[in-house]
């Protein structure tokens, strides 16, 4: 039903229906059940493509759920009985005047939303078009989550908000021409996937060419690895793929520029990842597509004319993410290169982002960027190639440490010599001089294939994306790298052996997780309902209990991460489908060749070394009783521990409430949420069994090796607990590449347990006799016991601002005895080093100064302390408070 009428009769209806709130939604909610939306003719906010796609997916939601609905985009006076919504722009006098009669005050930011019961009817407002169509599909939520969609319509109290991140992105990548090809060319899987990214507050999606391999080596599987000549014949060049046909070429430009039209449609941004920069495969004799007409000569030449010849094709393109270091093809220091390919960037007619992938990245590679006069952004790994717990890491691995004057030759000379520091981090990007945003970019090796969905974490991640400045993140989506590297199998992405299992298209698998993710990186202060309706809506009564049991065992894995880290680089480290690491066989450590030497379960350091301690170095520790403020990997263990009982706890109560098990939905969840628990079993089992290793190695007390097996033991009864969970449901063989530790399932990975368990047997001939009391005794009982970190009494303001150049005083006031505080502080750049400052007692009051000579920096501080009661009682403040969500330091910023 639609009217056209004037702008007088749309003021007349806003205006002359006074009473509404008491009496239409009352209407109807009875017999009437009709619905009217109200549009201003003359709002450009409102007439935006995507607060109209938003209107009539609001129209189809109501009709969904047989209501009448009306819409009108000239509005008639409207019968009191129907219940209205007006939509607006903020700024609209109308909405204006609303906001003032109802004291509603909105937030007049970018993309900032107001949903409120007016006096004539609801009011959906927003500052923009983004902020418009968000709170449309708030209501479109409502209505479709809820037992009674009319009831839910009411807005009791006004919901303001405002995005917390610039820039909320998720990144879905094509990898495998088996796996990948179908939902590229699915012209049904695109609107509805885009309109559940839209729906959850994301505002730009990246499609990812030409990340399917590293190097340019062994290729078997090139589909769309040198993307160019793929898409389009650029004029001037005979470059060409000889096996691919000018109508698949075609079809697959067309199929680009669908696909952008439908992200724009929905208000989010388009984003083109070109990753791949190199054109000739080395030791590749199957690679099924090569690329023809290139040389060194006109290489630079035909990409910069193929660039700008993409952007003139597809319109709504507006960033293009380039990895520029040398996995891309070419060589690092290369600066005349991407000069060129930016230079295609800036002559394409229109403003188009150029997004930096931070790697090996240095201030000539940055200059090249400024220099197109496109916007630019930077956007390092958030976690290594991981994920870790919600804050940056404090400190990056020794590994990673740069290494002056140590400039290795080839693709990798800097990103493996003097810029080696931001490999898997942010490095030194955060000068506040900088030209350029900083984006976060989540990798997927931490959680690939496993549903995900913690509101409190996704909250704490949201407010760490703001990071100094930061302008959000990239999220690489689930199933991430799935069939990468020539390891595509045909039969689903969600490498599901029972196929009952599969949604109709794979990411509907992760929709809970789109949307905890989503609507916390918009705002973390977001209302718990946004979740909880949908978990109700699935799963009724037992809705509630199966959110707590995900949260609890999403926890385990970014925990696991951020304390163990036997490799940096997703490639080789994949806990969820981990490949066992000795606890004893240095000469065979696997793919772990990037930890330290000697290469065993023990030495391996954590991702953020400057918080957590390695198990063999607390392992000595406790053998000296001594103590730092370091978290310890019993406090790991037993975190861990405790968010798989409490997921197995709410499982089962969920399992108890539910109905309708043989849903896919429910099977799918349960499976998950067990199998994702029996991994923190084993984890939190293994980490104790390594201490109580490490005690025995130092000691060769007997009791330490018993106790280091019996932890084994359970640790591989945990693991078996995994197998039965997943046996017969993922596929045998699950595939994100072709090296063992890639492909496989937890049943393949139980041999190399069973045979590290078995050498550790083999020790016990050699122990001594056990320890009844002293420090050894002592050192066992905590391994096993129930850590209590001391309690910190005291507390600390953070000062506004820091001054360059001018001495900066921190103070401590101290609510008990302290035999020592410790200040450790850093500038907010990862190439240095954390330094030590013991601070000067006043009677409780403790006080450090950072000198002069080092506030005179471009980089924020960050710091923290370290409390000593005794030497073997420390603790560190702020540390990650009560929930483990919080940042572990102090960050200001100079000026």
């Amino acid at each position: 039903m639609k009217s056209n009428l004037n702008r007088r009769e749309f003021l007349h209806a806003a205006a002359g229906v006074a009473a509404l709130t008491a009496t239409g939604i009352k209407a109807a909610t009875g017999e009437n059940k009709q619905v009217t939306i109200i549009t201003d003719p003359e709002d450009v906010v409102a007439a935006s493509v995507p607060a109209q796609w938003a209107i009539k997916d609001l129209e189809r939601a109501l009709k969904k759920r047989s209501l009448l609905v009306a819409v009108y985009k000239k509005p008639a006076q409207v019968p009191a009985s129907q219940l209205r919504i007006f939509v607006s722009g903020m700024a609209s006098h109308d909405a204006t005047r609303a906001l003032d009669a109802s004291k509603v005050r909105a937030e007049s930011v970018p993309e900032a939303l107001v949903l409120f019961q007016g006096k004539q009817g609801i009011w959906a407002c927003g500052s923009d078009a983004r902020g418009l169509m968000y709170a449309l599909l708030e209501l479109v939520d409502r209505v479709r989550c809820a037992q009674d969609p009319l009831a839910v319509l009411r807005i009791p109290e006004p919901v303001v908000e405002r995005p917390a991140n610039s820039v909320r992105s998720v990144t879905r990548l094509f990898t495998s021409e088996i796996e990948d090809k179908l939902w590229y060319n699915d012209r049904e899987m695109w609107p509805e996937y885009l309109s559940t990214l839209a729906a959850q507050r994301f505002n730009r999606f990246n499609l990812a060419l030409g990340i399917g391999y590293d190097f340019l080596t062994n290729v078997t599987d090139a589909y769309f690895l040198f993307a160019y000549p793929f898409l389009l014949s650029v004029p001037g060049y005979d470059v060409r793929v000889p096996h691919l046909s000018d109508a698949e070429r075609d079809r697959n430009l067309e199929m680009l520029r669908f696909i952008s039209e439908q992200t724009v449609a929905r208000g989010m941004d388009f984003q083109l990842g070109i990753w791949m920069h190199g054109y000739r495969w080395n030791n590749s004799p199957n690679a099924n597509y090569t690329i023809e007409g290139l040389n060194p000569e006109n290489h630079g030449p035909y990409c910069r004319d193929a660039v700008r010849t993409l952007l003139e094709a597809v319109p709504k393109i507006s960033g293009l993410t380039f990895r520029v270091h040398g996995e891309s093809g070419v060589a690092e220091g290369s600066y005349q290169f991407w000069k060129m390919v930016f230079d295609g960037v800036a002559s394409c007619g229109r403003k188009v982002e150029i997004d930096m992938h931070a790697k090996g990245m240095d201030q000539g590679m940055i200059d090249a960027a400024l220099s197109s006069g496109q916007p630019v952004k930077i956007s390092p790994k958030y976690w290594a190639e991981h994920l870790g717990m919600p804050y940056h890491q404090a400190d990056i691995r020794e590994q990673e440490r740069p290494r002056p004057g140590h400039e290795p030759e080839g693709l990798m000379k800097l990103s493996a010599g003097s810029r080696s520091f931001l490999r898997y981090g942010y490095g030194d990007l955060f000068r506040e001089d900088r030209k350029y945003g900083v984006l976060h970019r989540i990798w997927p090796g931490t959680q690939r294939l496993l549903i995900w969905g913690d509101p409190l974490t996704a909250a704490a991640y949201s407010r760490a994306f703001s990071f100094c400045g930061s302008d959000g993140v990239e999220i690489m989506e689930p199933l991430s790298f799935k069939g990468r590297r020539g390891s595509g199998i045909a039969g689903g992405r969600c490498a599901y052996a029972d196929k009952s299992l599969n949604p109709r298209w794979d990411w509907q698998k992760y929709s809970y997780t789109y949307r905890v993710w989503g609507r916390l990186l918009y705002n973390p202060e977001t209302d718990a309902d946004v979740w909880q309706r949908a978990m109700r809506h699935e799963f009724g009564p037992a809705g509630e209990d199966f959110q707590l049991a995900l949260a609890s065992a999403s926890r385990i894995l970014p925990t696991v991460t951020t304390a163990h880290a036997p490799s940096a680089g997703n490639n080789t480290y994949w806990p969820e489908l981990y490949l066992n690491h000795s606890l004893i066989d240095a000469d065979h450590p696997g793919p772990y060749t990037d930890s330290p030497v000697p290469r065993v379960f023990g030495t391996v350091s954590p991702l953020d070394p400057q918080l957590f301690y390695r198990i063999d170095d607390f392992a000595d520790d406790l053998l000296k009783g001594e103590r730092s403020g370091k978290y310890t990997p019993i406090e790991v263990g037993k975190w861990i521990e405790d968010y798989a009982d409490s997921a197995t706890k709410s499982l089962a109560r969920a399992e108890a409430r539910a109905t309708k098990r043989h849903r896919a939905e429910y099977r799918r969840l349960t499976i998950d949420i067990a199998g994702a628990a029996a991994l923190g079993r084993f984890f939190g089992a293994k980490l104790r069994g390594g201490v109580l290793y490490r005690i025995f190695e130092r000691t060769s007390d007997r009791t330490a090796l018993k106790r280091s097996l019996k932890m084994y033991k359970e640790a591989r009864e945990a693991w078996a607990g995994i197998i039965a969970h997943t046996k017969g449901v993922y596929a045998k063989d699950i595939t994100v590449g072709e090296l063992r530790q890639l492909r496989g399932h937890w049943a393949d990975r139980l041999a190399d347990i069973d045979v590290d368990i078995a050498a550790i047997a083999a020790k016990m001939d050699s122990a001594k006799a056990a320890q009844t009391d002293g420090p050894i005794a002592r050192a066992i009982a905590e391994a096993l016991g129930q850590p209590q970190r001391p309690v910190v009494a005291g507390a600390h303001t953070l000062p506004s601002r820091f001054h360059a150049g001018q001495p900066f005083q921190v103070k401590f006031d101290a609510d008990k005895e302290y035999a020592s505080i410790d200040l450790r502080y850093r500038h907010v750049n990862q190439a240095d080093r954390w330094q030590r400052e013991s601070m000067l007692v006043n009677g409780r009051v403790w006080t450090g100064t950072i000198s002069s000579e080092y506030t005179q920096s471009p980089f924020p501080l960050q710091y923290y302390f370290e409390l000593k009661e005794t030497p073997e009682s420390a603790a560190l403040y702020p540390g990650f408070g009560a929930f483990l969500s919080g940042q572990p330091y102090f960050v200001v910023r100079n000026g």
